[in-house]
Formats: structure tokens, C-alpha cells, sequence
């Protein structure tokens, strides 16, 4: 029966297997191999060893591209999860209302990316844009958000935010799934609101709140197609592409651009060890963070 059980579990998993090996294993391989070529699409893979990592490392471009990508994500994450948590928190004290909100906020996150790359472009217009419209209501006078290096990533900050609502969600279902019974006794104790959330919320949603930093950190550093779409695909020189050059674009740029699929596949490689190092540093400090129903700590 066992063995039974067994074979029929292996023919469940074997279209998932098959897909795996086939578009993400196999792929993986091919392009190790070929960060140690030269090799441009036209002509055969030219064996050239460690040369483009070589070449990587003192590439000021590349340089420039992981610094912004880091400075976008360090500053993307922390208000992608703020916002969602407080979201959260709001729909898990509405009653009826809660399905209409939990609808209207995760709506947004099937907007195409391309499409919220040309958003960004008719809402951040230093001089006819929607924001800047709103903030002169006020009398304070809008930054140019897609010509001015220092605006241009708080700019695509504030954008991203349009598609937190998946986050929300999760937090949401988290939230839900906390034991009202700890709440209870919160309130005998004489905690206010802040404290329980401190004291009994954070720590009981603590996993989930991991999972979606993680989650959220990885998006971030892949990112590619709002920036692309604002500030390279518009054909306009006149946007501050340094200050919006991150690693992804540099990497579409050498391998579909400039045909240098070898060192494309070897910036491949460095963001992947970027991530995974990154990674590992969040699943270390979550050891001391992070709770677990039923964690013998």
C-alpha cells in the first residue's frame, strides 16, 4: 500500500517535475555555462573561462545598477509591508464591509506592469502630473519625480504601492487566524491598542510577516519592467536613466541589447548569489524573531 501510494504521488508530481528540470533546472545549467563563454547569439559559445566575471566586478556600470537596486529595495520593502500591515489591521475591524475592501484593494495588483510604468510617467510629471497637481493645491511645489536622480526612486517607491494589496491579504488571513482569546486577556491586563498589537499581534503574525518580506525583498531586487517602461522604452533622453538604471535592465541591456549573452548570464549568476546571501541573512535573524505556533522556544 505504501509503495502504492508512492508511485501514484511521483505521477502527481511529475508534470511539475518535468516543467521544473525543463524551464528553470535546465536553464539554470545552460546559463552557467555560458557566463564562461563569449557568446553574442549569432555565432557559437566561445569558451573564455572566469573572464566575464572578471570583467563584472570592474564594470562601474554594474556597480551603479546593484547600488540602485539596493537603495530601491531598502526603501520599497519597509513601505510596501507598513503600508499593508495598517491596511490589515483596519480590514480585520470592519464587519461587512470587509469583503468589498479586501476586493477593491487587491484589484490594483492585476494591473500589467508596463501599464503602471506608463502611470508613473502621467501621475510623476514634474510639471503637468497629477501628484504635483495636488501638492501645489497646498502650496508646496512637487519635485520633478522622473528627471531629478533623487526623486526617481521615491517615485517608484510611492507607485509600487499601488499593488500592495496581495500583501494585504496574506496579512489579512494572518491577522484573522490570531486567538482572540489573547486579545482578552490583553485588554484584563489593561493593554491599549498599541500595546497588544506590540505585545500579541506582531508576534503571532510574525511568520507570515516573514514570508512576505521575503517575498517582497526578492521582487524588489528583480525589478524591471515599471522601470524599464518608464525611463528606457519611452525613447525620451531626457530622464535621469543613471538613476534609474537597476540591475535587471543592465542585465536585459547586455543580453538583448548589446548581444552579450556570456556576461549577461554571469550578472545572472551575481544576482543570484545576491540573493541568496540576502536571504540567508533574513532566515538567520528570523530565528530570533520569528514564532511558530507549536515552537518548543
Amino acid at each position: 500500500m505504501s509503495s502504492r501510494d508512492a508511485r501514484h504521488a511521483w505521477w502527481f508530481i511529475a508534470p511539475w517535475l518535468v516543467g521544473f528540470v525543463v524551464f528553470t533546472a535546465w536553464p539554470m545549467v545552460y546559463s552557467a555555462y555560458l557566463s564562461l563563454t563569449d557568446y553574442d547569439v549569432i555565432n557559437d559559445p566561445r569558451f573564455v573561462g572566469f573572464d566575464n566575471y572578471r570583467e563584472l566586478f570592474a564594470d562601474p556600470k554594474v556597480a551603479l545598477a546593484l547600488r540602485n537596486t539596493l537603495i530601491y529595495t531598502v526603501m520599497a520593502v519597509p513601505a510596501h509591508i507598513l503600508l499593508a500591515l495598517g491596511l490589515a489591521l483596519l480590514l480585520d475591524r470592519a464587519a461587512r464591509s470587509a469583503g468589498f475592501f479586501r476586493t477593491a484593494f487587491f484589484l490594483p495588483k492585476m494591473t500589467p506592469p508596463v501599464a503602471i510604468g506608463v502611470l508613473l510617467l502621467l501621475l510623476f510629471n514634474g510639471q503637468r502630473g497629477a501628484i504635483n497637481t495636488m501638492l501645489g493645491w497646498i502650496g508646496i511645489d512637487g519635485p520633478a519625480w522622473t528627471t531629478d536622480p533623487d526623486w526617481v526612486k521615491p517615485g517608484l517607491v510611492m507607485m509600487g504601492l499601488w499593488t500592495v494589496g496581495s500583501t494585504v491579504i496574506i496579512l489579512l488571513a494572518a491577522l484573522r487566524n490570531v486567538p482572540t482569546d489573547l486579545y482578552d486577556a490583553a485588554r484584563v491586563d489593561g493593554a491599549g491598542f498599541w500595546h497588544r498589537t506590540r505585545a500579541v499581534t506582531l508576534p503571532m503574525i510574525s511568520g507570515p510577516l516573514f514570508f512576505v518580506v521575503v517575498v517582497n525583498t526578492i521582487a524588489s531586487l528583480q525589478l524591471f519592467t515599471e522601470a524599464y517602461t518608464a525611463f528606457f522604452g519611452s525613447g525620451n533622453t531626457t530622464y535621469s536613466n543613471d538613476a534609474a538604471l537597476f540591475y535587471v535592465i543592465y542585465l536585459f541591456q547586455q543580453a538583448f541589447e548589446f548581444l552579450h549573452m556570456g556576461y549577461a548570464s554571469a550578472l545572472a549568476w551575481l544576482l543570484f548569489l545576491v540573493i541568496m546571501a540576502i536571504t540567508g541573512i533574513q532566515v538567520l535573524v528570523s530565528r530570533r524573531v520569528v514564532y511558530y505556533e507549536g515552537d518548543a522556544r
